[in-house]
């Protein structure tokens, strides 16, 4: 789920920012069923420089080559997916839309390591550990509680030298609860001051950010032995 305007307003976006949301995940998804349903590529992911050069940065900022199995909640189309699937053993991917998961599919039917399946998070957050969780463009769609219940799950589901990596939009739009700032903001708080992991990287633009966090506080240069 990205933004950059396609879309009419959620119900509940006149809500204060912070103040918990009525909507349930069925709003979600029939917001983004819709959306899906109209558009495969409502927010441009394969025909915009920008989203293509915003992938190239979330890519390179992941610190490890590969990893053995990932999970990318807020799929979409499966754009990202594709890119990430070639540095992945293993790649589970949701999207709350059915639309969004059909795209999804046929744009990875290729890739035979990748899964795609219709579900949402956090209430079917998936089973096992994973050594990298990407959350792009998925936090300010979230509640308070549904977002708090996102980190602690990512937190319990992430292997000990694993990557959390996140990217958010920083401009205001119409169904986000809160901005990309804030969701940023939020996530440090849990990470760093609950859970005591390290922030590995921060690139910030005037559009969007991206952070890496991780329980191994190393650099990729002290992973590889480059320095102590």
């Amino acid at each position: 789920m990205t933004a950059r305007k396609p879309s009419q307003p959620l119900a509940q976006s006149g809500a204060p920012e912070h103040a918990p949301s009525t909507a349930s995940s069925a709003t979600l998804a029939d917001h983004f069923e819709t959306l899906f349903s109209q558009d495969p590529d409502p927010w441009g992911y394969r025909t915009r420089w920008y989203e293509r050069r915003k992938r190239a940065q979330l890519l390179a900022s992941l610190p490890s080559e590969r990893y053995a199995n990932a999970f990318e909640p807020a799929c979409a189309n499966g754009e990202l997916s594709a890119e990430l699937a070639a540095r992945c053993d293993r790649l589970l991917c949701t999207d709350v839309s059915a639309a969004a998961v059909a795209h999804a599919r046929d744009r990875l039917a290729a890739l035979t390591h990748v899964a795609v399946q219709n579900t949402s998070i956090p209430a079917a957050w998936p089973d096992g550990r994973f050594d990298l969780i990407v959350l792009s463009e998925i936090g300010y769609y979230l509640d308070d509680r549904a977002l708090r219940e996102t980190i602690d799950r990512a937190a319990a589901s992430l292997t000990d030298g694993g990557t959390l990596i996140a990217s958010h939009w920083r401009h205001p739009e119409g169904d986000y609860l809160r901005s990309g700032d804030e969701v940023h903001r939020l996530l440090a708080a849990a990470l760093q001051e609950r859970f005591a992991w390290s922030r590995l990287l921060r690139h910030e633009e005037e559009d969007f950010v991206v952070e890496v966090w991780s329980p191994d506080s190393r650099s990729v240069a002290r992973r590889e032995g480059l320095r102590p």
